[in-house]
């Protein structure tokens, strides 16, 4: 990794008690482009000077933008934790997906714990994707009953957020936000994601409800009448 010499000295400037370093993102797996950060994950009993257990912040530095995650051991599982049960675990993915810098025995012990929750995948209680059936049947209608051109479009894209977590959800997988959602989708089944996405893309609203449809029915239908918050 060529930027490995610049985050070194990021460290020693910025967090020189770290006693756990790993880069990921876009660092990690080589696909850097022009307006990349470095995404850097920090853990450590000592870290902070402080009696801070987390920090999450950005650090201009040598011509590059650090994007920094910053914990005490404590403040670390506690954060991780809060990913799982999220069924998004950013820094669950940093740890185990990242490259190392610093930790040696205590990185591998770390990650050997929490890979386990990664492949073990998320465990939404039947009642949570209840809710999330519930949310897309009244998101569809309003699709369906919109007019407005501007309406339809932020209807149409959340419905396509929602509709790709629930699909991910139901079939074992973790959700990502912002790029990470269709990437996640696709790991899952590309012919889903292109049948989902294609008429979302050329504006055919109509289209793109029917896939909705077909995806909720996939996961057990709609849900209206007798659900309960």
């Amino acid at each position: 990794m060529e930027q490995l010499p610049i985050v070194e000295r990021f460290i020693a400037a910025h967090f020189p008690r770290a006693g756990i370093a790993v880069v990921a993102g876009s660092t990690a797996r080589g696909t850097r482009t022009r307006t990349s950060d470095i995404d850097l994950l920090l853990i450590g009993d000592d870290i902070f000077e402080t009696d801070a257990a987390s920090f999450a912040g950005g650090f201009e530095f040598e011509g590059e933008f650090f994007e920094v995650f910053a914990y005490t051991v404590d403040g670390y599982g506690e954060w991780a934790a809060r990913g799982v049960a999220q069924f998004r675990p950013v820094i669950v993915h940093m740890l185990v997906e990242g490259i190392e810098v610093r930790g040696g025995t205590a990185l591998q012990e770390l990650r050997h714990r929490w890979e386990r929750v990664l492949v073990d995948g998320p465990r939404p209680e039947a009642h949570e994707l209840e809710f999330r059936r519930y949310m897309i049947t009244d998101q569809l209608d309003d699709l369906r009953d919109a007019q407005d051109p501007l309406e339809r479009r932020v209807i149409a894209g959340l419905l396509f957020e929602r509709t790709a977590e629930l699909m991910l959800l139901g079939a074992g997988h973790w959700i990502g936000a912002g790029k990470y959602l269709p990437r996640r989708l696709r790991e899952l089944s590309v012919d889903r994601t292109d049948a989902l996405a294609a008429p979302l893309l050329q504006g055919d609203f109509d289209a793109f409800a029917g896939e909705v449809e077909r995806e909720l029915e996939a996961a057990g239908g709609r849900m209206q009448a007798g659900f309960v918050r």
